[in-house]
Formats: C-alpha cells, structure tokens, sequence
C-alpha cells in the first residue's frame, strides 16, 4: 500500500480490531476509549496513535484529524441475548448514535462496525 489508509477507532478497549488494521498496512491516527485500564493497554500497544480517554459523548468531532475508515466497536450489552435486551432504550445502545454523529461530521468512506449478531433484530432491525 503506497500511502496508508487512516482509521479513526471508537470504543478501541485495548486495541483488537485497530491490530488487525495496522497489521494490514493501515494508520490507525485516532482513537477513543472510555475504561482507563483498557486505554493503558491500548496506549503500550500503539504508541504513535493518538489516545483520547474519556466518554464519547464528550467528543467535539471537530477534533478528530481526518481519517477514511471508522471502525467501532460498541458496547453490546444492550442487544445481545446474554445482556439487558433492551437496545436503544439502553444508554449504552445509544452510544450507536454517537459514532453515527461522528460519521456525519466526518464523512468516512468506509465504516466497519463490530457487535454481536443480534444487533440486526433490535428496535426494528
């Protein structure tokens, strides 16, 4: 790849699918986490990307460097059948509406979501 694609990763934990992508020749420029201790792992593992801790809510999307691909991977506590089932009525389902906040502003050209299967059958599919 002559020039690398660059990832924005929301909700990185400690850094799994943002490996993946790095492994595969991509920039990873940007990322979000909320749990500190998952952010200390993210932080030894990719030192040259940027790390910014804290909820996502909080995030002024105007602030985030430009990027082609969002990968997220979201709580799924809200849909999957091993959790509360409640999906957008859950505070952690609406976080879905924040990377979709983020999309709007940012305009990536690829978006790569991680969640469990059952997400597709929540709140009307």
């Amino acid at each position: 790849m002559k020039d690398k694609y660059k990832v924005c990763s929301l909700f990185a934990g400690i850094g799994g699918i943002d490996l993946a992508f790095q492994q595969a020749g991509f920039e990873i420029v940007w990322a979000n986490e909320l749990d500190s201790d998952a952010c200390k792992t993210y932080r030894y593992n990719f030192q040259n990307t940027v790390l910014t801790e804290g909820d996502i809510r909080k995030i002024n999307a105007d602030d985030i460097p430009d990027f082609y691909i969002l990968t997220a991977g979201f709580p799924c506590q809200s849909f999957s059948v091993c959790g509360n089932r409640k999906g957008f009525a859950d505070e952690r389902g609406n976080l879905f509406f924040e990377i979709m906040r983020i999309v709007d502003a940012k305009k990536p050209k690829i978006i790569f979501l991680e969640n469990v299967a059952n997400l597709t059958e929540h709140d009307n599919g």
